[in-house]
């Protein structure tokens, strides 16, 4: 219910407010006098960021119980930097265009998977928790002096250009767009969803889980690679947008339990619930001015996992 409030709230705002009257008879009827504007440009994007927040969220949960660590977010391992970094190569050659931008970014996202997962390799070991936080962080900051490299040397226009990809934002969205992110999106997020039981017990430990019976390595290796097929596909389309794989967990988890079961469901439509309104705020908060919707997640999930994080600590 929160979700769909959300998506309402989403259609509802932006340059021209609409009532709610309006809103649903723009959505009943293509002959309604603002439907082009709610099913042409609203409603895409709306969409677009409700399944973009779903599958960072389950990313991050994912994530979280992939390494142990509950700060886990789709953003530790270096995918985000390596398509952010192939991203702003492409705006400064002048690549951008309709699809340049998140055909580069995609490739540079599964460039730092390979990158990280070699790294990740340690006397045979694959996929180890530690390493691959290591190895992430390596490649985040490796990438990140690449990416200001190539911000330095750019002209002015595919600078401005540059940070306001790099800072996130759904203004490109269309059905195409959201076409094109399913078509990536849900293999992964299936196979994340059927990693449910899986993921319960890698939470546990490698030596637990193998003694209850998983194949452990084999695990690491199928929630890894979804989860960074995920979020290269989340880059490629927005931008980098950070923090919502980390809010959500974090709040439903002391809610619903550590079963990843009843968890992810709820982690998809609360992620995805989250970045509609982050965007809808983007939109409007400074209208006509548009706030990179990645600046609206951070001054808002700074401080509400501040307040979670004291919360968990007492």
């Amino acid at each position: 219910m929160l979700a769909l409030a959300a998506c309402l709230v989403g259609l509802a705002v932006g340059a021209t407010p609409l009532p709610l009257d309006v809103l649903f008879a723009a959505l009943g009827s293509p002959e309604a006098p603002a439907a082009d504007i709610v099913r042409n440009i609203r409603l895409p994007r709306v969409l677009l960021a409700l399944v973009v927040g779903g599958s960072l969220a389950v990313t991050g949960t994912a994530l979280q119980a992939l390494v142990r660590n509950p700060l886990a977010d789709p953003y530790l391992l270096g995918i985000s930097g390596g398509a952010g970094l192939a991203a702003v190569v492409a705006i400064a050659l002048g690549l951008g265009g309709v699809w340049g931008v998140p055909a580069a970014a995609f490739v540079g996202g599964l460039g730092a998977i390979a990158l990280v997962y070699r790294l990740s390799s340690v006397a045979g070991r694959r996929l180890d928790p530690h390493v691959l936080v290591l190895a992430g962080v390596v490649v985040s900051a490796f990438t990140g002096a690449l990416i200001s490299a190539v911000l330095t040397l750019s002209p002015a226009e595919q600078l401005r250009n540059a940070f306001l990809w790099l800072l996130g934002g759904f203004s490109g969205s269309s059905w195409r767009t959201l076409g094109v992110f399913l078509v990536y999106a849900s293999l992964p997020l299936l196979a994340l969803f059927a990693a449910a039981r899986p993921l319960d017990l890698l939470s546990l430990g490698e030596e637990p889980a193998q003694s209850l019976g998983l194949d452990a390595p084999r695990a690491r290796r199928v929630v890894y690679l979804a989860t960074s097929l995920l979020t290269a596909a989340s880059v490629a389309v927005c931008g980098v947008v950070g923090f919502v794989g980390l809010v959500a967990p974090h709040a439903l988890r002391g809610l619903l339990g550590p079963s990843h079961r009843r968890l992810l469901p709820a982690v998809f439509l609360a992620g995805g619930g989250f970045l509609v309104l982050a965007d809808a705020l983007a939109r409007t908060v400074v209208r006509p001015i548009e706030l990179p919707v990645g600046v609206v997640t951070a001054l808002v999930g700074v401080p509400l996992f501040a307040v979670m994080l004291r919360k968990a600590l007492r």
